[in-house]
């Protein structure tokens, strides 16, 4: 598989976006809008007729990206947008703030942006497109001036995990990538920083 690039998620590339999340809207028509979202606002696939499209996440997701908030970043091979990683700065993602197993221990710290999200369609997964798109995500965020790239990833020791419960990445590629991983201060869930030297 041969990635020609990575490449932010700009207003020009919606078309992209959408047809790569597809029907379902990524993961359970999220999106990729649950972090970016408050809890009563995020329309959950068993709400009503209109949450089980994933129709206010989707607009959610469009009007940012249509407003020049880039999500995230796309991964293109000769086939056209093929991975998605979702990064910016740890503000934009207000859930995060709330979360009680993902609270940051000091959310006032500056400098620091968060990855929250990877969505690679069945036929690309288990290739090292991850990987790459990890990749993308520290260039990006070391070229926006970020001080720290934090993540969330599940520890899948033991056996694999389904897709959809390690959206946030694995323990494994961040460790491959070089971050520093430690206990989450308040749950057991593992966060992973790397800090990052800008020029």
């Amino acid at each position: 598989m041969s990635i020609v690039s990575i490449e932010p998620a700009t207003a020009e590339r919606w078309d992209d976006l959408e047809n790569l999340f597809g029907p379902t809207g990524a993961y359970g028509h999220c999106w990729c809008t649950f972090f970016r979202r408050r809890a009563k606002d995020h329309t959950a696939s068993t709400s009503c007729e209109r949450s089980v499209r994933g129709v206010d996440n989707k607009e959610e997701l469009r009007r940012l990206t249509l407003d020049g908030k880039v999500p995230g970043l796309l991964a293109y091979d000769e086939e056209g947008p093929c991975g998605w990683v979702s990064v910016a700065p740890r503000d934009d993602f207000i859930r995060l703030a709330r979360s009680r197993s993902l609270r940051p221990a000091d959310p006032t710290e500056p400098g620091v942006w968060a990855l929250v999200c990877f969505w690679l369609p069945p036929r690309r997964r288990r290739r090292g497109l991850g990987s790459r798109l990890l990749d993308g995500a520290v260039e990006y965020a070391r070229a926006g001036g970020a001080r720290v790239l934090e993540a969330y990833p599940v520890d899948t020791v033991g056996g694999r995990a389904p897709s959809a419960e390690v959206y946030t990445g694995t323990v494994e590629m961040f460790q491959r990538a070089g971050f520093t991983l430690s206990g989450h201060h308040l749950s057991e869930r593992v966060v992973a920083r790397l800090e990052l030297k800008t020029e």
